[in-house]
């Protein structure tokens, strides 16, 4: 019996797990088990609506995988030498190929404070927890800090949610940095309608209780701290090379430099393309967990594992709940001249932003016809 763990079940981890489970139904010498905190899926894509009280769907994980065994539990430790994960009840899990798909959290270590003082999007629980707080507040500052897409987001819809407060957005760079003129134009144009207050150009260097210290020396007063800068992975594979963000470094075909049982996808992984490093998003990481998928398929079959390949096809932007930026890229990530704006893009990324768990099930349900297109990226093998 070949025993395959997949380690978390969010974008990546979920492609990987429903793509093993359909493409070895008819195999009885392979066995999968999923590891995940929670039963319920997590839609990180709408992590910021979440946050100012807004109800998401309940997708629950166990059902779409009925050939996998599923551990509710938190992975407290990888041993890659006895071939082991341990969870938080004490459980030992035995494995002959590891898929790590456990994602990030925000970069809380970075700053001095942060930790203690800020609210994270990191998941469901720390979405739910940042909107208890921001519903007890009749008036008062919420400092969103750093100006990725994740930041612009979630500024702008608490900026809409909650019209009442004052929302800045702190970051090094300007809010849609990746973005073509035009469509950079826009998204300047858009948050200033909402009252978002951008502050690009600024380096933060301590988090308060109530205010964020910037280098020249100002400190501005806030209530509430929403910390989305820089991505860090946790330290549970011991043994395991990894860069200077704790993400496993990976060869061509996504497995450990190391330790080539063990496959890495998605914020977990260190990605190497031609153009750089994959960053961490929902469109990279989706086409990295099928592809471990068919390559564990592949040795399972006596074939060596193909060269991962893909290619970015744009950057989508919610703008609150009616509005949106949709850049398309260049397969390396670069702007091109198309976006879409307003209304189209608002349905464009709802689009996006649902896609996933049919996704997911087409795959149980036709294993053979794995997209190539998955979920806004494009992924060639």
């Amino acid at each position: 019996m070949h025993k395959i763990v997949v380690l978390g079940a969010g974008y990546a981890g979920m492609a990987a797990a429903a793509s093993l489970a359909a493409r070895t139904k008819r195999r009885d010498d392979v066995e999968i088990t999923v590891v995940n905190a929670t039963e319920r899926f997590t839609e990180r894509l709408r992590l910021h609506q979440l946050a100012t009280g807004q109800e998401l769907a309940d997708l629950h994980i166990p059902e779409l995988l009925p050939r996998a065994e599923f551990v509710r539990g938190w992975v407290t430790d990888v041993d890659v030498d006895t071939r082991t994960v341990r969870v938080d009840d004490e459980r030992d899990i035995a494995y002959d190929t590891l898929v790590h798909a456990l994602g990030g959290v925000a970069d809380t270590t970075a700053v001095p404070g942060a930790d203690d003082h800020a609210h994270t999007l990191d998941s469901a629980h720390a979405a739910a927890l940042l909107a208890r707080r921001l519903s007890t507040l009749d008036a008062g500052t919420v400092a969103v800090c750093g100006g990725g897409l994740t930041g612009v987001e979630a500024a702008a819809e608490i900026a809409e949610r909650h019209p009442h407060l004052a929302v800045v957005l702190l970051g090094r760079h300007e809010p849609g940095a990746e973005l073509a003129p035009k469509a950079r134009a826009y998204l300047d144009e858009a948050l200033a309608r909402l009252g978002v207050l951008v502050r690009g150009g600024t380096e933060i260097v301590k988090v308060l209780p109530d205010g964020v210290r910037l280098a020249d020396g100002e400190t501005v007063a806030v209530d509430v701290v929403l910390w989305t800068g820089g991505v860090r992975v946790p330290a549970l594979a011991r043994g395991l090379d990894v860069d200077g963000h704790g993400r496993i470094v990976t060869d061509e075909a996504l497995r450990s430099v190391s330790h080539p049982n063990v496959y890495a996808v998605g914020d977990a992984a260190a990605v190497t393309q031609k153009y750089g490093v994959l960053h961490g998003t929902c469109q990279g990481g989706m086409p990295t967990g099928v592809h471990a998928a068919l390559s564990i398929v592949r040795e399972l079959n006596g074939k060596a594992p193909k060269r991962f390949r893909f290619g970015y096809l744009h950057l989508p932007v919610s703008i609150g709940r009616h509005d949106g930026v949709i850049q398309f890229t260049r397969p390396d990530g670069a702007p091109r001249r198309f976006a879409l704006t307003g209304r189209r893009a608002v349905w464009y990324k709802e689009t996006v932003s649902s896609a996933p768990w049919p996704t997911f099930r087409r795959m149980w349900a036709f294993p053979r016809s794995t997209a190539i297109w998955a979920h806004g990226g494009r992924y060639t093998r």
